[in-house]
């Protein structure tokens, strides 16, 4: 059993070969469907962030949300996410506000190859309608909510390593793109370490 990360704890680097590949984007993006398909192809284990929360809190999170206020839960995010990329490469699928978090982001960083799964308003509201626990989306005007979330997180999920528009259509060819750009970025990474050590 790994140790659980201190709270703010910023993980080492490691080579790009070792790194897990870590899905971020908003509720609806795909991330856990595509994820599973993405691990099968990789032969990785997947993991979901929010099932390892609920586990390691003992609650739901929509329980979370109620009892101990969103704070609460980020921070529990933070040291769990940061517990799941000290161990070996998996892929990772994160929840939506993860990646908003700076230590978070820095460790997926150090650790992970981020992949954002990016959806437009139609598609993700069309998912999301399908299941009623998401606890930002509990209040009068959903749609709001989902457009007032992309207009703050889209332009720090463009951080992300890799972009992927994630469309209607069968999630195998969402898995196929993923695969060939992992591979470019992977070579990429390895070429610009590689120079770095004739220089050194």
């Amino acid at each position: 059993m790994i140790a659980e990360p201190e709270a703010g704890e910023r993980l080492a680097p490691v080579p790009a070969a070792e790194r897990s590949i870590v899905l971020v984007g908003l509720m609806g993006a795909g991330k856990t469907t595509v994820g599973r398909r993405l691990a099968r192809r990789l032969d990785l284990a997947f993991v979901d962030a929010d099932a390892e929360i609920e586990e390691a809190a003992g609650e739901t999170i929509p329980e979370i949300f109620e009892r101990r206020g969103e704070a609460a839960f980020r921070a529990g995010e933070q040291r769990v996410i940061a517990r799941l990329l000290s161990g070996p490469p998996q892929v990772l699928a994160t929840g939506g506000g993860a990646y908003m978090d700076p230590v978070t982001r820095a460790n997926i960083a150090a650790r992970g190859i981020s992949i954002w799964l990016k959806a437009d308003l139609d598609i993700l509201m069309k998912r999301v309608g399908k299941r009623g626990d998401r606890p930002l989306l509990q209040n009068g005007d959903p749609r709001a909510t989902m457009q007032r979330l992309m207009e703050e997180r889209y332009p720090v999920y463009a951080e992300a390593d890799i972009t992927i528009e994630s469309l209607e259509g069968p999630h195998d060819a969402i898995v196929e793109t993923i695969v060939e750009k992992l591979k470019e970025f992977r070579t990429a990474d390895a070429m610009q370490n590689h120079a770095g050590q004739d220089h050194d």
